[in-house]
């Protein structure tokens, strides 16, 4: 598994290598909803991203992430961040996730795209066999939309983080692995066919 810096673009979307340069986009884009203000993740304001993009890059020194920034590509715009993080290169597994949009770009192709595009990646460049995500038990909007990918619920690990305000988070952790590939990569691209009409 090459963890370096690499762009991934398709029709809507473009995944760029995260950068403290992008530290001012980032933040414009979570101003669309204010979406620091949820207490189901942390998602950085003015006053944090400096400190959210330093723990991004320490991650990929270490081998262990790899983060970019979600571009839209119709405005130009930065509407969120993702990335891979948890890589285990021996296991041939990563995690997905860290993953969040500006208001005005959910519901939209973007998120779809930006799986499939990780995803792709993973299994094709990286020859994962497993990939994750993980959310938080009350984040019923990300639940449904990891279901939607074609992920299979796996379990729950009880009091698994310390959020910032303090409580002990659940999180939900589902898969897809490589057999699964296949089918889950055909059921994304239909679901952006049929959105792109």
């Amino acid at each position: 598994m090459n963890i370096i810096p690499i762009t991934l673009e398709g029709r809507h979307v473009v995944l760029s290598p995260l950068t403290m340069a992008h530290a001012d986009a980032v933040v414009a884009a979570a101003s669309d909803g204010e979406l620091w203000k949820t207490t189901l993740t942390f998602i950085p304001d003015s006053k944090s991203i400096e400190t959210y993009i330093e723990a991004a890059l320490t991650g990929h020194a270490l081998g262990k992430e790899l983060p970019f920034v979600i571009v839209n590509k119709s405005s130009g715009q930065v509407v969120g961040t993702t990335r891979f993080y948890e890589i285990r290169p021996n296991d041939r597994a990563a995690a997905i996730g860290y993953t969040w949009l500006a208001k005005s770009a959910q519901r939209t192709p973007i998120n779809t795209e930006a799986k499939l595009l990780l995803l792709t990646h993973a299994f094709k460049a990286w020859r994962c066999v497993r990939i994750e995500l993980i959310t938080d038990v009350l984040n019923e909007q990300s639940r449904a939309a990891i279901l939607r990918l074609g992920a299979k619920q796996e379990g729950i690990l009880r009091k698994h983080l310390i959020l910032h305000s303090g409580r002990s988070r659940d999180s939900v952790v589902f898969s897809i692995i490589d057999s699964e590939w296949p089918e889950v990569k055909a059921n994304l691209e239909a679901k952006l066919q049929r959105r792109s009409k």
